[in-house]
């Protein structure tokens, strides 16, 4: 039902702490983050809402992450991640304690569980957020995402209606900081969560084989583009992130000529990175590619027109053939 009552009513930042198997998941750490500047803006307590069984314990590791409250559900029907489950429990927390502003990670999880609550509580979401900020006169939450393929950037509101709901993508914000010994409030919450919520029954968790660390996470990428001409360029891209201990990544152009998988892609439309060291080789530096990755610490763009956009992004450039220039790299690290 649709939350009545004067705005005003309203306050908090709350963040949906995404758990699996009792161990945080980093976008949850990066929405603290985000989150706590945006409750600091509005004068306001940042909050965590943890669902799980036998989770309690990470509260005390979520308050050290910014939290000044985390609202704990837990029950055995919590354990493994239902949409009903999940959705019916937050739904009712949301009725309750009226927050402002309700923050989830654009994953799986996230995406399938957030509109299910947008929806119960009658309020709007604004999905794949790619950066927040307040306006501070009216209290708004100004939402920005890619729309129309990337091609450009839309602020939306919820103006009418709250909590103001937003699915945020992993690897965007900056994690929060740690601060050891933190202390805050842990309010322990009654799900009231009877079987017949649950219409599914997890019956296994399967963990899919994975080599190497999702591109989001990793401190080096070598990233390739449609210079690369052909689909066996990233051979010699890969051969390079493997010399650096780093991951592979692709443009958009690379993907949609069937190169490389979809899950190596930087961009707008893609993943975003903050890694150490950027390589951008063959890539031109458009804004949907260069949305992805501008917050790496260092960039370095190998790219044989001097004209490219990627040097206006880049702090080093090689102008060159990389077909020449990363062989002679490897090169150097093996001498």
């Amino acid at each position: 039902m649709r939350l009545t009552g004067n705005k005003d009513e309203f306050k908090n930042v709350w963040v949906f702490i995404e758990q699996r198997q009792g161990v945080l998941q980093n976008v949850s750490i990066e929405l603290l983050g985000e989150g706590r500047k945006i409750a600091d803006t509005l004068g306001v307590e940042l909050c965590g809402v943890l669902l799980g069984n036998n989770v309690l314990k990470l509260s005390k590791e979520l308050i050290e992450y910014g939290a000044d409250k985390v609202y704990v559900a837990e029950d055995i029907l919590l354990e493994k991640y239902t949409t009903d489950g999940y959705a019916t429990v937050i739904s009712n927390m949301i009725n309750e304690f009226k927050p402002e502003i309700v923050l989830v990670g654009a994953t799986n999880i996230g995406r399938d569980l957030a509109p299910r609550i947008s929806a119960r509580v009658d309020t709007g979401l604004t999905a794949d957020c790619t950066q927040l900020e307040v306006d501070i006169e009216t209290r708004t939450l100004l939402q920005t995402r890619p729309a129309f393929g990337g091609n450009l950037m839309a602020t939306i509101v919820t103006t009418e209606f709250r909590p103001q709901m937003s699915t945020v993508r992993p690897g965007v914000m900056k994690k929060a900081d740690r601060q050891a010994g933190r202390t805050g409030e842990v309010i322990v919450v009654e799900p009231k969560l009877m079987k017949e919520h649950v219409r599914t029954e997890v019956i296994e968790v399967i963990k899919a084989a994975k080599k190497g660390v999702a591109i989001e996470e990793a401190d080096i990428i070598v990233a390739g583009g449609r210079g690369l001409g052909k689909a066996e360029g990233f051979e010699l891209i890969k051969k390079l992130a493997d010399k650096l201990g780093g991951e592979v990544g692709a443009s958009r152009a690379c993907v949609d000529n069937g190169w490389i998988d979809q899950s190596h892609q930087v961009g707008q439309t893609g993943k975003t990175v903050r890694p150490r060291i950027y390589i951008a080789c063959g890539i031109s530096g458009a804004i949907q590619h260069v949305a992805g990755m501008h917050d790496s610490d260092v960039i370095i763009a190998i790219n044989k027109n001097p004209e490219a956009l990627i040097f206006k992004t880049a702090h080093y450039g090689i102008v060159g053939d990389l077909y020449k220039v990363i062989p002679a790299i490897i090169d150097e690290i093996d001498s």
